[in-house]
């Protein structure tokens, strides 16, 4: 093999992918609220070994979040890089962006939705610690207690990878974080409810019930109802639009 060929061969490979693969999985975490409002993340070098990436690919994605307004960096004497939540979307940006979806569409993510928490919740009921339902239950009670819509949608998707995490899936827990940022913000237009808030607070603390206990298949059935009708909502709401 010679000339063009060869040198195509041997170009570099495009870094965009890696770069857009760093910007939103740190994004995603943002936006769901694992990452705390002004929480320093960790140092360029420590970061981008965590992430198995390098510096200058790190520096890109750093450099996407920012455009976003989702991270600030300081420079100089206890200078870095902190989270910066996003402001919640207007409520008519939300309905546009759900009048997007047909209803056979948010009944697919529902399906999809539901066997992903289902999963994690079955598996969590085997394979958790006592321990490892620490963040549930502070999450499940910040949401009982949350005053608005967008704190209440971020505290509902963090539960549920928080789930998928006490499952000790890795993968589980990836596909989570991601299926959260697709529907996430949408849920604020269900939680906006109090009698919505008090009700899905009340399923989430059976599910965690259930993990506690040992009891596999009943906390994959709550966690699967929890989902379901939250879907339901979502679809009786596009109906309205």
């Amino acid at each position: 093999m010679e000339g063009g060929a060869r040198r195509a061969v041997f170009s570099p490979v495009d870094n965009r992918a890696r770069v857009d693969a760093v910007a939103r999985r740190i994004g995603d975490a943002i936006e769901l609220g694992l990452l705390a409002e002004g929480e320093q993340l960790p140092g360029e070098s420590e970061l981008a070994g965590q992430l198995g990436v390098s510096t200058v690919t790190l520096r890109e994605a750093l450099m996407a979040l920012r455009q976003q307004g989702l991270v600030t960096t300081r420079r100089g004497r206890g200078g870095g890089s902190f989270v910066s939540l996003p402001e919640a979307p207007a409520d008519d940006r939300l309905r546009a962006r759900l009048r997007g979806w047909s209803t056979e569409e948010l009944r697919d993510l529902g399906d999809h939705w539901a066997a992903l928490s289902g999963a994690a919740a079955r598996l969590a009921a085997q394979r958790t610690e006592p321990g490892d339902l620490r963040p549930l239950r502070r999450t499940a009670e910040e949401l009982a207690g949350a005053e608005d819509a967008p704190g209440r949608s971020r505290l509902y998707g963090r539960f549920h990878v928080e789930l998928a995490a006490a499952a000790q899936s890795a993968r589980l827990t990836r596909e989570q974080v991601a299926l959260q940022s697709e529907v996430g913000p949408l849920l604020c237009l269900v939680l906006a409810d109090d009698a919505c808030r008090e009700e899905v607070a009340e399923r989430h603390r059976a599910v965690i019930s259930a993990v506690q206990d040992g009891a596999h298949e009943t906390a994959g059935t709550l966690a699967e109802r929890c989902v379901r009708e939250s879907a339901a909502r979502l679809v009786a709401v596009r109906l309205t639009l």
